[in-house]
């Protein structure tokens, strides 16, 4: 590498890292004309592309970096997430396919599983914007089974079973996060209305007392414990009056 290349690659990074963009592209350019398979440079501007929402030409810088490096990771799914920006979900799961089948070492890395687990999040909601559900559920499930121990995601998904009526995998889901983290109080929450929904109100209000000793600020705890409450409140007080009246009646 010539002291040329060397000096543009050093300017480029350092206004690069500080997020400097303007000045960064210019040296990268200049770069990619003195030696144009450079993958790190086609990354960094497919990534100052993307944040000007130049989606086309991010996509290009990408897809190059990936070429030149097939084991660039985050180039990759730099790549990922710019086709599913562009609606094209299919060409965004198929790079996460490749990511997973081509890298098996780095998906190792807890990192970069968290990484591609979000990403397959971030798809989910894409096609549940799009009015999928069923496309998304298995985003979702795609992103549990890389991180099972990601509370959020776990529950994610089982509101997306729910929303389908299937409460008996909510349930399932909803215990998985608590499982992961007890401390995580919308799980609680959630499990607490499937409860309620599965004709467990017992269930629900231990689920929304959990959620209250772990956040005692937690508003729909606190609303949901009370209506279950009233409602309890309620049925107990009709029944003695149902007894009185069966008694008094003359046999």
């Amino acid at each position: 590498m010539d002291e040329r290349l060397k000096d543009l690659l050093r300017v480029a990074r350092e206004h690069y890292q500080r997020r400097d963009y303007d000045r960064a592209e210019p040296a990268l350019r200049e770069a990619l004309a003195l030696h144009g398979e450079l993958a790190d440079v086609h990354d960094m501007l497919g990534v100052i592309l993307h944040d000007r929402g130049d989606l086309l030409g991010a996509r290009f810088h990408f897809a190059n970096a990936a070429r030149i490096n097939p084991a660039y990771t985050e180039a990759l799914m730099n790549l990922a997430v710019t086709h599913a920006d562009l609606g094209d979900y299919e060409a965004a799961r198929e790079v996460y396919r490749r990511i997973q089948s081509e890298h098996t070492g780095t998906t190792s890395d807890p990192f970069v599983r968290g990484k591609i687990a979000n990403m397959h999040a971030d798809l989910a909601q894409a096609y549940l914007d799009a009015g999928s559900p069923r496309d998304a559920i298995a985003e979702l499930r795609r992103a549990v089974d890389l991180c099972p121990r990601f509370p959020d995601l776990q529950a994610r998904l089982g509101n997306l079973y729910r929303d389908q009526g299937n409460h008996a995998l909510a349930r399932e889901h909803y215990t998985s996060a608590i499982e992961a983290n007890p401390r995580y109080a919308p799980a609680h929450v959630l499990l607490g209305l499937t409860m309620l929904a599965l004709g467990s109100p017992d269930q629900a209000v231990t689920c929304f007392r959990a959620a209250l000793s772990v956040d005692p600020d937690n508003k729909s705890a606190k609303m949901y414990l009370r209506l279950v409450e009233a409602q309890r409140n309620a049925r107990a007080a009709k029944q003695p009056r149902r007894s009185r009246e069966g008694a008094s009646t003359p046999t």
